[in-house]
């Protein structure tokens, strides 16, 4: 037997309450993918970036078998030299954020381009005063 607590049949529904007409909770998180999956969604990309690769340079060595053309070849191979970097830089990026998402930097204040130590306005030197009793310890000084 279930306490009346956890029965959710006898709550009253309705969109406001985030159930639905089954009386089942709808899901109200804007939790961020997890983390595997957004791994494994990176490393897909970079390996269809990346499997471009191969067919480039086997296209560049059968461009010059066909055509005994150099220029040709070293175009291809000149075009597949990014990709390396290509795919790492797509395969890095965080999924893209979505409008409804807010924005998290709160500026406390600018900092300059080059930030400078406070300069304090010139200041009258302040003088100690003697102490009152100084003239005793004058005797113990050799």
């Amino acid at each position: 037997m279930t306490p009346d607590v956890w029965n959710s049949r006898d709550m009253k529904q309705g969109p406001e309450l985030s159930f639905d007409d089954d009386g089942r909770p709808v899901l109200i998180t804007r939790a961020a993918q997890p983390y595997e999956e957004q791994h494994r969604e990176r490393v897909r990309k970079y390996l269809k970036i990346m499997s471009w690769r191969v067919p480039a340079l086997l296209g560049a060595a059968l461009a010059y078998g066909i055509w005994h053309n150099g220029l040709i070849s070293l175009a291809i191979l000149i075009a597949s030299i990014p990709l390396p970097w290509i795919a790492v830089l797509v395969a890095n990026d965080r999924p893209p954020r979505k409008a409804e998402e807010p924005r998290r930097y709160q500026d406390k204040g600018r900092i300059p381009l080059f930030p400078t130590a406070e300069r304090p306005a010139l200041q009258a030197r302040v003088r100690p005063t003697s102490q009152p009793n100084a003239t005793e310890w004058q005797h113990d000084v050799p």
